[in-house]
């Protein structure tokens, strides 16, 4: 301890037995009126040593000196209150005893102190201790506003959206924080027990219906949403309101989920297309996957990409002992492995750079880290692309699959989760039917095998690689316009956490052999997700234009989560489906795959797409080459044999 901490600590000693005295002091003469009798006032000079010994050895038994002055607040007024409660009671226990067993003008009269100056010295001291305290934090933060004052950013007159818990923490930042440039004119609640009523100084003026004439009125230029964890159908409704006022709309995302409760504006953004999901987020049960996971070897593969990296943040948290990361992406090997280096600096984790087509490397790596839990996120994902390059698609996808697949199969793996698309459902695309001949070879290898081999299926994932929220923001920026394929493509979206999560619930909850499906409620139009971010981005519907481009090589105008021989059912989690199919025979996938790993180099494009069409009968895919110029492409066949979303409901 250096010696400024020491004086610190001293000074804070010498404050807090001060008050301690002045509160007896006052006590007493407040209790006989300003005269205390010569007998009384003899006692009191020879207890109060003692009296305020006891009152600050139970300030340090209740932890009261460990605190500090600086960030004092209600829980440490308790905690004072608490010990001075305890002495106080001490005091009135010893007082009661000397005056039934003892006579006062004895010796008990050293110990006899009057129950009116215990009950005023408690409040007194209460008082003194907690207000020398107070009275440091409020002159600290005054210096530290004006010290941030003159270097703090022109004031933005900001309406703050929601007066419950999550604006009483945002109102006491701002307060704080002048360098925000948020100066708070009122509070927008549509409770109307709050209206009129006042949070850290900011009056509640009227509710969301009134945010117009609010906002004019006050002279508003931005509103904050401070909901915690608003579902995105308020976000949406605040959002297009405040929109109409002419105000920007900012948010603060996950307000209760930031460490140890305290709020950072820092992490203010821009309403995102993701808070504006026609549905609320799906959260999942995560008690059982640190049971799953907890002190065991994990390796995800493709964990440079966009579900593999969110994946391995979402597996630290349960503290295995090893996660592997395979990637034969360096660069992006490298991003991940930095990331999670710094955000769980004492989770060992091991960056291997492979290629799940190379046995002879999965074989080593599964031999020194020897996994309990495989993830397999590696996979090409781009439609067209895969169009343009089926046969990498299979080396990849299918074959790729089949090689991590026996190897993990071998080495008596627990569990391999696997991650496919809706887009393997009555494929249309090269990329949709190689993932299919993926999820038939590991659930026929499930059969055979005591590793749980289970699968996920998933739609679009927004923030992705190459989804189309980063491409549209992109369109914007450069003034448009904005390409979507066809004004009536729709497809089902989800989070980067809820892909996540359900991969990680899939790995716990799976027996093997299944295909789990998550409910991602309507299928959305890419036009109305388009029109949402222009306008999220500060335009008018007139201002970006919105140009339609045709549909691409492999494209549907709609997708499909599971065909009517999955029969899907309802699991433990109510937004979790399951489809069990009646799997191939391994024999059967291992010659089909072997058939496709022996198609020759020199094998045009058309015998590609029919050797897959002989593994997945329904892959309607074209046979003919491929024009990377192509702009149309067959869609799924009207009644064709799939489950659309309103059948995939759990009946009860």
């Amino acid at each position: 301890m250096n010696r400024r901490v020491l004086f610190l600590r001293c000074l804070q000693i010498v404050f807090d037995l001060s008050m301690l005295g002045g509160a007896l002091l006052v006590a007493s003469v407040v209790r006989f009126e300003g005269r205390i009798p010569e007998q009384v006032l003899k006692r009191l000079i020879v207890e109060a040593p003692y009296i305020i010994s006891l009152q600050y050895v139970l300030l340090t038994v209740f932890g009261v000196p460990r605190f500090s002055w600086r960030y004092v607040g209600l829980r440490e007024a308790l905690r004072i209150g608490q010990a001075l409660t305890v002495g106080a009671a001490i005091l009135a226990s010893i007082r009661l005893v000397a005056g039934v067993f003892f006579r006062s003008d004895g010796y008990a009269q050293w110990v006899y102190v009057p129950y009116g100056i215990i009950v005023i010295d408690l409040a007194l001291a209460l008082i003194g201790v907690v207000g020398v305290r107070v009275l440091r934090r409020v002159t600290t933060e005054r210096a530290e506003i004006r010290k941030l004052r003159p270097h703090s950013k022109p004031q933005v007159r900001t309406l703050l959206v929601g007066a419950g818990r999550g604006g009483v923490m945002v109102a006491k930042e701002i307060a704080g924080r002048p360098e925000l440039g948020i100066l708070p004119v009122g509070f927008i609640d549509d409770d109307p027990d709050k209206r009129g009523s006042s949070v850290h100084g900011i009056t509640v003026l009227g509710s969301s219906r009134d945010l117009a004439r609010i906002a004019r009125d006050r002279g508003a230029k931005q509103a904050i949403i401070t909901v915690a964890n608003a579902p995105g159908a308020a976000v949406r409704t605040i959002s297009a309101a405040c929109q109409e006022a002419g105000l920007q709309v900012k948010v603060i995302p996950g307000l209760f989920r930031l460490v140890g409760g305290e709020l950072n504006l820092t992490r203010i953004r821009d309403v995102a297309i993701e808070d504006l999901l026609r549905r609320d987020a799906v959260v999942l049960d995560d008690l059982a996957i640190a049971s799953e996971l907890k002190d065991r070897v994990v390796m995800v593969t493709g964990s440079g990409g966009s579900i593999g990296s969110e994946i391995c943040r979402q597996i630290c948290r349960f503290g295995p002992r090893l996660v592997v990361l395979l990637e034969r992406s360096e660069n992006a090997l490298f991003e991940i492995h930095r990331d999670l280096r710094e955000s769980f600096p004492e989770q060992r984790v091991e960056p291997c750079l492979a290629d799940i087509c190379d046995r002879d490397r999965l074989l080593e790596l599964f031999e020194v880290y020897d996994p309990a839990v495989v993830f397999h996120a590696a996979a090409h994902k781009h439609v067209p692309m895969m169009e343009w390059n089926p046969r990498e698609a299979i080396k990849n996808n299918a074959l790729g699959t089949r090689t991590l697949a026996d190897v993990a199969h071998e080495h008596g793996v627990t569990a391999f989760v696997m991650i496919s698309t809706d887009k393997a459902i009555n494929p249309t695309s090269v990329m949709g039917a190689t993932k299919r001949v993926a999820e038939l070879y590991v659930q026929a290898l499930g059969k055979t095998s005591a590793t749980r081999f289970v699968t996920v299926r998933f739609g679009n994932v927004l923030g992705s690689n190459g989804s189309v929220v980063p491409i549209f923001k992109e369109q914007i920026a450069r003034g448009g316009p904005v390409t979507v394929t066809h004004p009536e493509m729709k497809r089902y979206f989800m989070t980067i956490p809820e892909a996540c999560q359900l991969v990680l619930e899939a790995s716990v909850i799976g027996q093997g052999g299944e295909i789990f499906i998550l409910d991602m409620g309507e299928p959305i139009k890419i036009v109305d997700l388009a029109r949402d971010l222009i306008q999220l981005s500060g335009f008018g519907e007139n201002e970006i234009e919105i140009a339609f481009s045709g549909i691409r090589p492999g494209e549907k105008l709609y997708e499909e989560l599971a065909t009517l021989t999955e029969k899907a059912e309802k699991t433990r989690h109510p937004k979790i489906l399951i489809g069990k199919t009646q799997a191939e025979s391994l024999p059967q996938m291992q010659v089909a795959l072997a058939r496709l790993s022996n198609i020759p180099e020199r094998a045009d494009a058309a015998a590609l797409r029919r050797a897959l069409q002989s593994i997945v009968p329904e892959y309607s895919g074209s046979t003919e080459p491929t024009d990377c110029s192509a702009r149309t492409a067959k869609p799924a066949a009207e009644g064709a044999d799939v489950i659309v979303r309103q059948n995939l409901q759990p009946t009860t």
